[in-house]
């Protein structure tokens, strides 16, 4: 988180340093101005915490908010208040609006009696995996793999260099730790039973209609591999998300809920004594 600070001040707040007296104190205030999740409290209050200033949160992460609700609590050295507000703002705003979607999402389908549980992606911007996934969670989503170590997940692009989906598929249970569940990306129902034919745990849907998506979900179940986790990735929508629901699906991916995500409206305010 310091480093995220450090991008946005360079080598100080010239404006602060001007025209604030170094040693003042004041009070502020941070405001939710628009209702949604409350989410990144926790890392606001330890960035606030690490550079000295006293910090009171008003909620907690994962709590429903609403508009002119105050989140935090602030009070301090002047110019540190109003040197890392911007960042304290970025990380609240986007991970609030992050954890919003998300709990909006997942409402939908527990309302329509779906099981699929909505992931998240690595769409995201550079810095900020940590933040993004940990704010689906906090909205109830799933953070799918935080690093490239968390499973082993066979692309397009792994299979345009090995050949088939089958010869992918073994070399992995060949060369990996048992620890690591094996997913496989595929664009066919005929590919999608082969995979789980070769021993994959988890068929990722690439881009599949929500029709085909349920014609991939009869297969897998006709050849006798309903017990594999099946998950859809590419084009979903809040639109078509219950589409996709319908069809027998156990992981929604989606890759909006980070990378076009509309963050929510905050403010930092001094108050005034």
């Amino acid at each position: 988180m310091l480093q995220l600070l450090s991008d946005d001040v360079g080598e100080g707040d010239v404006t602060a340093a001007a025209i604030i007296e170094p040693n003042l104190s004041v009070d502020a205030v941070i405001i939710a101005k628009d209702n949604g999740v409350a989410a990144g409290i926790e890392e606001a209050t330890i960035l606030a915490q690490s550079l000295g200033l006293e910090v009171k949160a008003k909620t907690s992460d994962g709590e429903n908010i609403q508009d002119k609700q105050v989140l935090l609590e602030l009070s301090g050295n002047a110019q540190t208040i109003l040197t890392v507000e911007r960042t304290l703002l970025n990380i609240l705003s986007r991970m609030s609006g992050i954890a919003t979607a998300t709990r909006r999402l997942t409402e939908r389908l527990r309302q329509s009696g779906s099981k699929a549980r909505i992931a998240a992606t690595r769409k995201s911007a550079p810095g900020l995996l940590y933040f993004d996934k940990k704010a689906v969670v906090i909205g109830g989503g799933d953070p799918h793999r935080l690093h490239l170590d968390d499973m082993i997940l066979i692309k397009d692009n792994h299979l345009a260099i090995v050949g088939d989906v089958e010869a992918a598929v073994k070399k992995a249970k060949a060369n990996a730790s048992f620890s690591k569940k094996i997913e496989v990306e595929v664009t066919t129902s005929e590919d999608a039973v082969k995979a789980a034919k070769a021993g994959a745990d988890i068929v990722m849907l690439d881009n599949f209609t929500s029709k085909q998506a349920k014609e991939a979900s009869e297969a897998l179940r006709k050849a006798g591999f309903g017990e594999v986790l099946l998950e859809v990735s590419g084009g979903v929508t809040g639109k078509t998300l219950l589409e996709y629901a319908a069809a027998q699906v156990d992981i929604i991916s989606m890759g909006e809920l980070t990378h076009s995500v509309r963050a929510l409206d905050i403010s930092l305010e001094i108050v005034k004594k």
